[in-house]
Parts: C-alpha cells; structure tokens; sequence
C-alpha cells in the first residue's frame, strides 16, 4: 500500500474531499493540519515548491498535487481502490 500524506486546513473543502476519496478507496493517510501551524505550512511550501494552495497530497514522498490532481489519477486508473492494489 503506498504511503500517502496530505496536508490541509480545517475549512477547505477541497480537503475534505479529498479525505473522504482516499476513505472511500480504502486508502489510510498521514494528515497535517496547517490551518494553525506555521511550522508544518513551511514544510509544506519546502516540499512543494511554487504550490501555495491545499490539499497537497503526497504518495510515496512524490507531490501528486491536489484534489483535482488526486481524480485525474484515481480516473486514470493509477490509484485504484486499495484492495485492487
């Protein structure tokens, strides 16, 4: 099962979908709240550089992006439901 971090902020909605997509799949995820944490936005910002927004998402250490970067894969087939994988 690959290794997948997610970095959001309690009031994104694109965060929470996010979230429940990777539940839905069957997938468990490292999640770091930034809302409130300077220290864990920066490491977000270091690990994705030029990307200011979130979710930013991360699968075996590789920045996949955000929600919408998360669908195009999950619809292209490359992250199918945990239980295929």
């Amino acid at each position: 099962m690959p290794h997948i971090e997610i970095y959001t902020k309690d009031w994104c909605a694109y965060c929470q979908s996010a979230k429940q997509l990777l539940q839905r799949l069957g997938y468990v995820y490292t999640e770091y709240d930034v809302t409130h944490d300077e220290s864990l936005l920066r490491a977000m910002l270091e690990r994705a550089p030029g990307r200011r927004t979130v979710p930013q998402i991360f699968i075996d250490g590789r920045g996949i992006g955000g929600y919408t970067d998360l669908m195009t894969l999950v619809r292209g087939g490359e992250l199918p439901p945990a239980a295929a994988s």
